[in-house]
């Protein structure tokens, strides 16, 4: 089995209507149905969700030793709000929970594989 990195990404600043209490606990719901599912089949390896983007630092080398600058590394709008580390068959298998996951909370996840990386 090879292991897989479901990203799941956000837009700072995208405007959406606020969801209902409902909605929410309905989205809430189906999450929580893939997670439990993916416990169930001993998919799951780690999630987590992150900070916003504002709270990284960088830590690089510099002339004078190592910088620290606030912010994320890469200048864009988009970010990854969190992730799933998973263990699939095959590519066809994680395409197969990320589209679980994107359903459920409609956003766009990013599958890759965890390089040089044995089960």
């Amino acid at each position: 089995m090879a292991h897989y990195l479901l990203s799941v990404h956000s837009v700072e600043g995208e405007v959406r209507e606020p969801p209902s209490e409902e909605a929410m606990r309905e989205v809430q719901q189906r999450l929580g149905d893939v997670e439990n599912d993916l416990k169930a089949t001993g998919a799951w390896v780690f999630s987590a969700r992150l900070a916003e983007p504002a709270a990284a630092r960088v830590v690089r080398e510099a002339d004078a030793g190592l910088l620290t600058t606030d912010g994320p590394f890469a200048e864009s709008k988009e970010h990854i709000g969190g992730f799933y580390l998973i263990e699939a068959d095959d590519l066809d298998a994680a395409l197969g929970w990320a589209a679980r996951v994107a359903a459920a909370i409609h956003a766009p996840i990013e599958v890759r594989a965890l390089a040089g990386f044995a089960a």
